[in-house]
């Protein structure tokens, strides 16, 4: 005997309108055209959006839920943990992860925080301009492009932020003067200043393994990722 319960299949929205007892459809200029008239690959194709977003409507319902979920039940877990060594539970969130008993599932929790940038970015601009102004053309060829694609705007209008710390970590001498030298370091340190921490967001990510010492693979809710 089979106790497997069929899944019922979501009733999909009739999207005709009835006019004088006639189905029509509202059209893309938002008119309405007797459904006998449309063609029938243009009924067909109007279905099958309707089906699977109808779908896909109801799937982001239950991930926004799970997700919700989840939540609560780690924030309630850690509720726990800190009642059991008497700690109050407050301050700045950080990452963590949970591991199962077995060492093959875990969740991880990562916090990463938003960054802008100042008006002391564009004093940087200036400084590193300068500098590069007063070096010879072949010197350090590495260091203007990085500079270049640094401050290089993207789509958005965004500069480069990835490129930007990259020019930050860099440790360089110059050979012509001190004081080219000593504007380079003022130079970082404005780009350094001009950093703003304006928020945070949280990410939780599932991994999972068939033994302790297996290769973790991410248990994916991203579509694009499926």
């Amino acid at each position: 005997m089979n106790d497997q319960t069929p899944k019922s299949t979501p009733t999909i929205p009739d999207n005709t309108i009835d006019v004088g007892g006639v189905p029509h459809m509202r059209d893309a200029k938002g008119g309405l055209l007797p459904v006998e008239l449309i063609k029938a690959k243009d009924k067909l194709i109007d279905e099958q959006v309707h089906k699977v977003l109808h779908y896909a409507q109801e799937l982001s319902e239950q991930v926004s839920r799970f997700k919700v979920h989840a939540y609560a039940d780690l924030a309630a877990l850690d509720e726990m943990l800190f009642q059991e060594y008497g700690a109050k539970i407050g301050g700045k969130k950080g990452n963590k992860t949970y591991f199962s008993f077995d060492g093959c599932k875990k969740i991880e929790i990562r916090v990463n925080d938003l960054i802008d940038f100042g008006p002391e970015l564009h004093v940087a601009k200036s400084l590193i301009d300068e500098c590069l102004n007063e070096w010879s053309e072949g010197s350090v060829p590495q260091i203007r492009a990085l500079v270049t694609r640094a401050f290089n705007t993207d789509q958005e209008g965004k500069i480069n932020r990835g490129e930007l710390f990259m020019l930050m970590r860099l440790d360089m001498e110059s050979d012509d003067t001190s004081e080219v030298d000593e504007r380079w370091q003022r130079a970082m340190n404005a780009l350094r200043d001009a950093i703003r921490v304006i928020g945070s967001k949280e990410y939780v990510r599932f991994g999972i393994r068939d033994s302790f010492d297996g290769e973790w693979t991410t248990v994916s809710i991203d579509l694009a990722k499926a």
